[in-house]
């Protein structure tokens, strides 16, 4: 059943990331760039769960580390849009 889940975490993610990236091609936004590359690291995270489970190895923060990376990124968009916005 974990596994199931972590497909459907997989694959909803990387559906997200497809949808941003659309978005990003229409209308040229940053914000939405950084949302699609973030939503891709997820998509790669979990897909990372389905072969190397924490329980296999001593070195599950690195996994962890490539979800925080998502979410700094995601962070680094929104600054970057109020910094954009800001200056109009």
């Amino acid at each position: 059943m974990r596994l199931f889940l972590w497909g459907v975490l997989t694959m909803a993610t990387a559906v997200a990331a497809l949808f941003f990236l659309r978005y990003w091609r229409r209308t040229g936004d940053r914000l939405f760039a950084f949302f699609a590359l973030s939503f891709a690291l997820m998509s790669a995270n979990w897909a990372s769960h389905l072969w190397v489970t924490p329980e296999r190895t001593p070195y599950e923060f690195r996994i962890y580390l490539v979800r925080l990376l998502a979410f700094a990124i995601i962070v680094v968009g929104i600054i970057d849009k109020n910094r954009r916005s800001a200056r109009v």
